[in-house]
């Protein structure tokens, strides 16, 4: 079953390179006391996450956090060197947090997995956009398609967000 607005986010371990190498953080701690948004993309380097979804929130990042935002987060069921190397090529540091769900184990505890197996991925994250605040979902938008970028739009949370 999905999750769904006003539901408490799972506590999964999640990935991300910092200045002083891989870390693990609990989605408990990165999301306890602040305002969140997170989008997760099928995979880094693809060409709908690569060319619209990733961009439009590095591009909208001042804007989004004026709106009152601590924090932009991406996630995908990647690894956490993939997530940073990505982040590096699309110039979203200190833009957008890249987080790495290597396994799957968030996209599957949220219940917004998507077997992409057929075209060679396997199981990843269905793409979608999220507000949440201190670690409860408030807004949800998922995409009908993966090569979607609409509904989990900057410019849709934008609009959310008012």
């Amino acid at each position: 079953m999905a999750i769904n607005v006003g539901d408490k986010l799972p506590s999964v371990m999640l990935r991300q390179v910092t200045a002083e190498g891989p870390k693990e953080v609990t989605s408990d701690d990165f999301f306890r006391g602040k305002r969140v948004v997170l989008f997760a993309v099928p995979g880094a380097f693809t060409p709908a996450c690569s060319q619209r979804h990733l961009p439009g929130y590095v591009e909208k990042a001042a804007e989004i956090q004026g709106k009152g935002v601590d924090e932009i987060a991406c996630v995908a069921v990647n690894d956490a060197a993939v997530m940073a190397a990505w982040g590096r090529d699309q110039k979203a540091e200190g833009k957008v947090t890249m987080l790495a769900d290597g396994s799957g184990d968030f996209a599957r505890a949220l219940g917004l997995e998507i077997d992409l197996s057929r075209a060679g991925l396997g199981v990843r994250s269905k793409r979608y956009a999220m507000l949440v605040e201190n670690g409860v979902v408030k807004s949800l938008k998922v995409e009908e398609q993966p090569g979607q970028v609409d509904a989990s739009s900057a410019e849709t949370m934008l609009s959310i967000l008012g």
